[in-house]
C-alpha cells in the first residue's frame, strides 16, 4: 500500500487473459470512495460511494473477473475506448488529402476504435501521486489509423473522492483521436435493476442528430421542445444514444472544465457531478442489454467526448492531432449526497 495526497493506493494481480497475458488491479481510496482499475482496457471495474445514510454501494457497472470482460466485450464496461470513441461513418476519413480506411466493426461503420481498440489491450501501469497512470503505444496503421500514438490515461481521486481522468497523447504523424471512458452509472447500486427513473441534467442546448446507422448528419438540433431537453433536471427515460453539444462558455473556470451533467438518485441521495474539458457528451441508456450479465437500462453512460464522425464533418470541433502537438483532455466524476 502507498499513500499520497490523501489517497491510499493498493496493487494486486487480477488473473490473466485467455492468451495468458497477466492483468493487474489498482485500488484507490479517499474520503469514503473506493475505485478499482484494471490494466486490461484501462477498465474502471468498480466505484463505491456512500449514500445519504452513510453506507457505500457500487455505483458503476463492472464484472467480477477478467474472463467476464473477455466474454462480454461489446458493452465496453468501464473501459477507455479509442483511438476514436463513438462512430466514424463509412469506416474512413480523409486527412491532408489522403483517405484512411478503418476497421468496419458495426456494419459499414467504425465504432469505438475498431475490432481491437484500446479496451482490448493490456496497458502499462505506474504509480503517480494520488493514483495510477496507464499507458500504451498504438502503432502506425493500428485499426487503420495513421501515425504512432503514445497515449496515457491517469486516474486520481480528488477531494471528496472525486474520480479524475486525465488523458494525454502525442503522435509522429497527423492522425485523429477521440478517447472516452465507457462507464455505466447506477446510483441506486450496480445490479439493483434499471437505472431509469434517476434524474439527469445536461448542460447542452443542442444535439447532433443521426441517420439510420447512428452517424451524425452534420446538423445541430436545438433541444428545446424535444425529448433531448435535459437543461433542467428531470427523470431519465429509455431510448437514448445521443451526443449532446455542451455549453463551454466557462471551460477555463475549472481544471476539469465546467459542469457538463448531474445525475441524481432520490432513493439513496447520491448525486454524481460530471465536469469535462470536452465539447460533447454521449447519453446512452443501454436499452439493448439482454440480461447477460445486466438487464436493459441497468446503467446510464455519460461519455465525455468530441463529436462522432468529426473527421468527416468540417463544421464539428476538430479531432486532428499533429506531430509537435500534445493532446490533453480531462474529466471528473464527483460524488455528493443530498
Amino acid at each position: 500500500m502507498t499513500t499520497s495526497t490523501d489517497t491510499a493506493t493498493y496493487t494486486e494481480d487480477f488473473g490473466a487473459l485467455a492468451d495468458g497475458s497477466p492483468v493487474g488491479r489498482w485500488t484507490l481510496e479517499r474520503d469514503g470512495v473506493r475505485v478499482r482499475v484494471l490494466t486490461y482496457g484501462a477498465i474502471v471495474q468498480s466505484v463505491e460511494a456512500p449514500g445519504r445514510d452513510g453506507s457505500s454501494a457500487p455505483v458503476a457497472l463492472g464484472l467480477p473477473d477478467v474472463a467476464g470482460y473477455e466474454e462480454f466485450p461489446a458493452p465496453y464496461f468501464g473501459a477507455v475506448v479509442g483511438r476514436y470513441a463513438n462512430r466514424i461513418g463509412g469506416a474512413s476519413f480523409v486527412l491532408d488529402g489522403r483517405t484512411h480506411r478503418l476497421t468496419a466493426n458495426e456494419g459499414g461503420t467504425h465504432l469505438h476504435g475498431g475490432a481491437r481498440g484500446f479496451d482490448k489491450r493490456v496497458w502499462d501501469a505506474e504509480a503517480v501521486p494520488g493514483g495510477v497512470r496507464l499507458s500504451l503505444v498504438s502503432a502506425d496503421g493500428d485499426e487503420g489509423y495513421p501515425g504512432r500514438l503514445d497515449f496515457s490515461v491517469t486516474y486520481t481521486l480528488g477531494p471528496g473522492g472525486a474520480l479524475r481522468l486525465a488523458y494525454r497523447a502525442v503522435t509522429d504523424a497527423p492522425t485523429v483521436l477521440n478517447p472516452t471512458s465507457h462507464l455505466y452509472w447506477n446510483l441506486a447500486g450496480a445490479g439493483s435493476g434499471s437505472a431509469l427513473g434517476q434524474q439527469l441534467r445536461i448542460a447542452a442546448g443542442q444535439v447532433t442528430p443521426v441517420d439510420a446507422v447512428s452517424v451524425p448528419t452534420g446538423e445541430l438540433l436545438p433541444v428545446a421542445g424535444t425529448r433531448f431537453d435535459f437543461r433542467a433536471m428531470r427523470t431519465v427515460g429509455a431510448g437514448h444514444d445521443q451526443n449532446f453539444v455542451l455549453a463551454q462558455g466557462t471551460a477555463g473556470a475549472e481544471p476539469f472544465g465546467p459542469v457538463a451533467a448531474e445525475l441524481y438518485d432520490a432513493w439513496s441521495g447520491r448525486l454524481l457531478t460530471v465536469r469535462t474539458t470536452e465539447p460533447g457528451l454521449q447519453l446512452y441508456t443501454a436499452d439493448h442489454f439482454d440480461g447477460r450479465p445486466f438487464g436493459p437500462c441497468a446503467g446510464i453512460a455519460l461519455e465525455t467526448q468530441h463529436f462522432p464522425d468529426s473527421p468527416n464533418r468540417p463544421g464539428f470541433p476538430s479531432t486532428v492531432l499533429r506531430p509537435g502537438e500534445e493532446f490533453l483532455s480531462r474529466t471528473e466524476y464527483a460524488f455528493s449526497v443530498r
